[in-house]
């Protein structure tokens, strides 16, 4: 008790003998000691200090925080900012859904116009698909034929299995991405669908 207020003693003791303008800091050294003085020591710049004023009272505080502090509150900032943004899109969204469509009858009318063009590519691609894939299995079954007679495989032969797979195999892909799309619109228009009736009341 004597000791707190000593060091209370000390601090208006020393803020009452500085010029107006002066500014008086506190900060603990690598031992745990508080220190107070006009300047900080070049040692402790880049460490938590606290500045005071004429009475003692504390008016500002400047933590300095670690690399990994810094990396969290980073993270926390930028996590804060991506809410705010995904916030405001929301609310863009809404007010465009409203703005386009006057009934839920208009959304299932774009769903249906939209959906027409990627099922035509779906159907498109599925046709294609079949062709080659007979394709192959026509290749595949002359080079059996080979193989069970124990004949070698002719190398245009087997360039055409080679390359009649790689187009099996991309057609294949383009076939699952349309499909993809394809769920992907229904699942959207569906949404919309409900956010409009939640929005409107229709």
């Amino acid at each position: 008790m004597h000791k707190s207020k000593l060091l209370i003693a000390l601090i208006v003791g020393i803020s009452f003998s500085l010029p107006v303008s002066a500014k008086m800091y506190k900060w603990v050294d690598d031992q745990g000691v508080t220190h107070y003085g006009e300047t900080i020591p070049p040692e402790y710049a880049n460490k938590d200090r606290t500045e005071l004023n004429k009475t003692g009272r504390t008016v500002k505080k400047n933590e300095v925080l670690t690399s990994e502090e810094r990396r969290m509150k980073e993270e926390a900032e930028a996590k804060k900012r991506n809410e705010a943004e995904a916030a405001l899109e929301s609310k863009r969204r809404d007010k465009a859904l409203v703005n386009t469509y006057s009934s839920p009858a208009e959304i299932d009318l774009a769903r249906s116009r939209n959906l027409q063009q990627i099922e035509a590519r779906v159907s498109g691609v599925g046709a294609q698909v079949k062709i080659v894939n007979d394709s192959l299995l026509g290749l595949q079954k002359e080079a059996d034929g080979y193989k069970q007679a124990g004949k070698k495989l002719p190398k245009s032969l087997q360039e055409d299995l080679d390359e009649t797979q790689g187009r099996l195999t991309k057609l294949q892909q383009d076939l699952d991405k349309a499909k993809a799309e394809k769920s992907a619109m229904e699942a959207r228009y569906d949404a919309d669908k409900a956010r409009y009736k939640e929005l409107t009341g229709k």
